[in-house]
């Protein structure tokens, strides 16, 4: 599997709709598309941390990607959750979700008032919770060992090859 990076700051002209029709159902917050497959379509976008109703959403990179989602899908079936657990050295893990959580904390004013985002990855404080949102955080350059696992398990061998980031 490849892709092709390309970074826009906010949806254009219909990506809104597309991104709806990749989840499923309309976004529930403010988002970014941050990857995009070959052909251009979504592969990963970034939420913002809360929803428009103010409810706090931990997940900062959401994978959207059909294909993507299908092969992770799988993995976390047959087990997944549980291989990266016993395979992936715990305290890196654990590095990885606080600086997760740091970077997407930093996105937050200083002076908000009320619930916040928490956890690492996924919104989990520990282990493993979703390969979907590792690999995703790892497909637009996180140092996540989880997604690197993931990613090696599905067949992306390299988050580089042929992909290019706009700036």
């Amino acid at each position: 599997m490849t892709a092709r990076a390309r970074v826009r700051s906010s949806p254009r002209g219909g990506e809104l709709e597309q991104v709806a029709r990749l989840l499923g159902r309309p976004p529930a917050g403010d988002l970014r598309v941050v990857l995009r497959s070959p052909d251009g379509s979504p592969s990963v976008i970034e939420n913002a941390p809360f929803l428009r109703d103010g409810t706090p959403m931990p997940t900062r990179y959401w994978l959207v990607d059909p294909e993507l989602r299908a092969a992770v899908s799988a993995l976390e079936s047959s087990g997944g959750v549980r291989d990266a657990e016993a395979e992936v050295d715990p305290e890196a893990l654990a590095r990885a979700h606080a600086r997760y959580a740091r970077a997407r904390d930093a996105r937050i004013p200083a002076d908000h008032e009320g619930p916040r985002p928490s956890g690492g990855v996924g919104g989990t404080r520990a282990g493993v919770k979703c390969l979907h949102a590792h690999l995703a955080w790892w497909l637009v350059g996180g140092d996540d060992p989880v997604g690197g696992w993931v990613a090696g398990r599905i067949g992306l061998t390299t988050r580089r090859c042929g992909w290019r980031r706009d700036r």
